[in-house]
Parts: structure tokens; C-alpha cells; sequence
């Protein structure tokens, strides 16, 4: 019998960042273990492994060059990100080139594919990420609750949120939870500073999983503001405990509940933000279109659905 194939999963981000990127490879691992021996790092060193699977072209660039060096007859997986797609493979010479190295890209969302050189059009698969279904969370009564979930990053706008509430009638119960860590300093002292003014405003800090999973599912929104996503797992962590999403209109985002999804704001709007949460928290019929437009994409992010999908990276040859 031959021995299970091994694969060397690079990501740039391990436990202690609690990134997507981290809870992305640390499920994919899962998904393998029964087929394969899998290790986890943030560089590959020169480990014997048969597959390498690689999450971001750039900051995985120097692995995906050395293994494919190493091992050119051995399959490179890479997993394309946010930056990557709607940033990197422009202008970076090391992302460009790890799009050439691989064997298989992988897009997290339905339109990640559209902003690759069409000539990696038939080595790109979609793998939507996946979380466990939970039961909705009890919500309060007294207040319309908001989810902004992301580390302190400019990708993530976490000041358009807040700017939001300056322009919700002060008499509207919203109170927003942010949950994240000050990866870019500066950006947190301004994020701070706008807090300050708005007792609506709970900042939260950085959250273990489960914790910001309890808490947005006690929410009645997930807002999603950010400048660029290549598959938000936030998202798919408000949408199957029953919390709706309002996100800016991005690729990364429609690619996930598709570009006619009603919850979209122009990306840095937050006049438009604000009115579709005051609409979210006055009318029920909306917050019941938006409710159920989310719903019928779950079956799309089941953890069983992206284990297969995974698994199936298994069978690639060079």
C-alpha cells in the first residue's frame, strides 16, 4: 500500500495573527488529514512534501519559487487573496510570477476568476470557504445591533463604519461592536479618535473565533465595508448563523452573495450605508429580503462542500 502523499500548507499568517488567512489553512488541513500528512508553516523550508498549497501569490512568492525549483514535477497550489487579486498580480513582479508557477489557482469567490490574465483560466478553480452552521443568537429588543469584524488593516475601512453613524437619526438605537486588532497603528488611533465622539461605538479589541462567532450571531447585522476581499470568511460566519450583511460592492463581496444582492453600498459611502442600515432597522420587509437572500447561499459555504473541494486538489498532476 503506498503511504499517504504529504502536503506542506504555506501561510503567511499562523495562530497568533487569528487571520482568515490562518483559519483558512488550519480548515483545509482538517479537510486533508484523512488523505494526507499535512503540515502548516508560514515558509516552506525544504521539507519533504508532494503538494505544496500556498495562500497569497506575493507573500508566499519565495516558497512557491523554491519548491517549484525543487520539485518541478511536484503540483503548487496557490490560493489567491483579497490583495493578491485586486492589488498584487498587477504590479508585483513575485505574484505575477508565482501565477506562472502554479499548477492550480484557487479563487475563494465566483468573480476572483475575472480579474486573472485570462490565459489562467482553465488551471483556476473556486473553492468557497466554509463555517458551521449555528443556531441564531438571541438579539436584543432594545437595540439594533452591528458586527464589524477585521483586524485594523486600510483594506478592511473600518472608518467607514463608524463615519455611518454620524449620519443615523440619533433617536435609532444602533450600537456598533468592532472586534479586531491595531495591525496598522495609525490607523487605529483615527479609528479611536472617530469612536470617541459616538457612544454607539464598543470597540471590542481582537476576539478568539468563537467569541466574535457568539457575538455576531447575537447581532442583527455584519457590516463588511472593505476595499478589497478575495472571500470574506466573516461573511460566510454572520451569514449561516442567520446575520444578514451589508458590504461595500466589490468583487470579493458579490462574488459571495451575488452582484444583485440588495445589501450593497458604494465602496467608502457612508451616507449610503447608513441609510440601508436605518432601512435594515425600520423596515421589516427589507431586513426580511436581506435575511433571505443570505439564506439561500449557504448551502454554497457547508463545511462539507469545501472538504470535498479541497480533496480534490489530491488527484492534480503536473
Amino acid at each position: 500500500m503506498r503511504p499517504p502523499p504529504s502536503v506542506a500548507i504555506i501561510s503567511p499568517a499562523l495562530a497568533s495573527a487569528n487571520s482568515g488567512n490562518w483559519h483558512t489553512a488550519r480548515r483545509w488541513a482538517h479537510c486533508l488529514a484523512p488523505y494526507a500528512r499535512v503540515s502548516i508553516d508560514d515558509k516552506w523550508r525544504g521539507a519533504r512534501a508532494d503538494f505544496l498549497i500556498a495562500l497569497h501569490a506575493r507573500r508566499s512568492a519565495s516558497s512557491i519559487a523554491a519548491f517549484a525549483e525543487r520539485h518541478p514535477d511536484r503540483p503548487v497550489v496557490v490560493v489567491l487573496t483579497g490583495t493578491d487579486l485586486y492589488r498584487d498580480i498587477a504590479g508585483d513582479e513575485s505574484a505575477k510570477r508565482s501565477l506562472a508557477l502554479a499548477t492550480r489557482l484557487v479563487v475563494l469567490q465566483e468573480e476572483g476568476i475575472k480579474a486573472l490574465p485570462p490565459e489562467y483560466a482553465a488551471k483556476t478553480m473556486t473553492i468557497y470557504q466554509s463555517a458551521r452552521l449555528l443556531k441564531p443568537g438571541r438579539k436584543s429588543h432594545r437595540h439594533f445591533d452591528l458586527a464589524l469584524v477585521g483586524h485594523m488593516r486600510p483594506e478592511k475601512d473600518p472608518l467607514t463604519a463608524l463615519r455611518a453613524l454620524r449620519h443615523l437619526p440619533a433617536d435609532l438605537p444602533v450600537r456598533l461592536f468592532h472586534v479586531g486588532g491595531d495591525l496598522d497603528p495609525q490607523l487605529a488611533a483615527e479609528v479611536r479618535a472617530e469612536g470617541a465622539r459616538d457612544a454607539r461605538y464598543i470597540p471590542l479589541g481582537a476576539l478568539p473565533q468563537s467569541a466574535t462567532r457568539q457575538l455576531i450571531k447575537r447581532c442583527h447585522l455584519l457590516l463588511l465595508p472593505s476595499l478589497m476581499e478575495g472571500g470574506a470568511n466573516v461573511l460566510i460566519e454572520a451569514v449561516t448563523c442567520g446575520v444578514p450583511v451589508l458590504g461595500s460592492d466589490i468583487p470579493g463581496n458579490r462574488g459571495m452573495l451575488g452582484a444583485d444582492y440588495p445589501g450593497w453600498f458604494p465602496v467608502g459611502d457612508a451616507a449610503r450605508l447608513a441609510e440601508l442600515i436605518a432601512a435594515a432597522a425600520q423596515d421589516p420587509d427589507y431586513y426580511a429580503m436581506l435575511s433571505r437572500r443570505c439564506a439561500e447561499r449557504v448551502s454554497l459555504f457547508s463545511p462539507a462542500h469545501e472538504c470535498a473541494d479541497v480533496c480534490s486538489l489530491l488527484d492534480i498532476t503536473r
